[in-house]
């Protein structure tokens, strides 16, 4: 296993080279930053001291090489907007996201699972087709929508909950909800179709045939297999939310990598954005690395 481990990190490194590569070809391609940090009636010295100043008059090479060395460094440039290190308004904005995508993630897989395994065991009921139609608008309606539509109903017309901001865990509710309806909606299909599948394994047949209780055969044999799947989709949602969740913490206001990233790139804040994508990938990979692991722990047979 720690073989593996060591392996999957060194892994990582072409990833994020990868990564930089990108991140820079874009960002220098993106359009002159001296347009969005000096007035308008900036002389054309003004902006060539400008310039000279962030070092975009040396050659791309050169840029990047340097880019390089400070990123190794921790170092992502200062904001243009903040005048403060990049890296540390990251930082400052990664709690906000943890908290609105780990909540959302966690009701996103109860109600998932939850759903997914009543309705396996229901196949072909009213409550099963309910969960299927359900499921089926959940993953084609946009979280924006969902957002706006929550708005309008829980906090203009009823007026029960904030709609904007972070604070208590009322201010979770709308936001978590927009982000956990479509997850969760993924989810369900998925673990019913597992749990169906697995139900007619022999090894299933074997504990009824042994006089087990329903409820015993679905959940101490087959519940755990049908989980490997679901660890591997609810670990790609993890940096959608983190930092996927671009127009979700727009229309709620909620202060996280989202909202900074939006804002960054409208004041073309380029060492922001450059420190959000990076950040970003690495939970990604992150999650992905631990999502492996997992599968160890939740079927025995797998092994690395």
């Amino acid at each position: 296993m720690l073989k593996y481990l060591l392996r999957r990190i060194l892994q990582m490194v072409p990833v994020l080279v990868l990564i930089s590569v990108i991140v820079f070809c874009f960002v220098n391609i993106s359009g002159d930053p001296t347009a969005t940090l000096l007035p308008p009636n900036a002389t054309i010295e003004e902006r060539q001291i400008m310039r000279d100043a962030l070092g975009l008059n040396e050659p791309l090479y050169i840029q990047y090489g340097i880019f390089v060395k400070n990123v190794l460094h921790g170092d992502f440039g200062t904001s243009f907007r903040y005048k403060v290190p990049a890296l540390r308004v990251v930082m400052e904005k990664i709690p906000a996201s943890l908290e609105l995508a780990g909540f959302s993630l966690l009701a996103s897989v109860i109600f998932g699972i939850t759903f997914g395994v009543l309705s396996a065991k229901a196949k072909n009921t009213p409550f099963d087709l309910v969960m299927n139609v359900l499921s089926a608008l959940g993953r084609s309606m946009p979280n924006f929508w969902m957002g706006i539509m929550l708005i309008l109903l829980l906090g203009v017309t009823w007026k029960i909950l904030p709609v904007s901001g972070r604070g208590n865990w009322r201010y979770l509710i709308l936001p978590c909800t927009s982000l956990a309806i479509q997850n969760a909606s993924r989810i369900i299909p998925l673990v019913r179709s597992n749990m169906l599948e697995i139900m007619q394994q022999d090894y299933i047949r074997t504990a009824k045939s042994k006089g087990l209780k329903d409820n015993v055969v679905t959940f101490k044999h087959a519940f755990k297999n049908a989980l490997v799947p679901v660890v591997t989709i609810t670990a790609l949602q993890i940096p959608t939310l983190i930092g996927g969740s671009l127009v979700t913490e727009t229309v709620f206001s909620w202060p996280g990598l989202g909202q900074l990233v939006i804002q960054s790139i409208g004041s073309h804040d380029l060492t922001v954005v450059q420190a959000c994508v990076f950040i970003i990938a690495v939970i990604t990979m992150a999650a992905n690395l631990l999502a492996d692991l997992a599968y160890c722990l939740i079927d025995p047979r797998i092994r690395y």
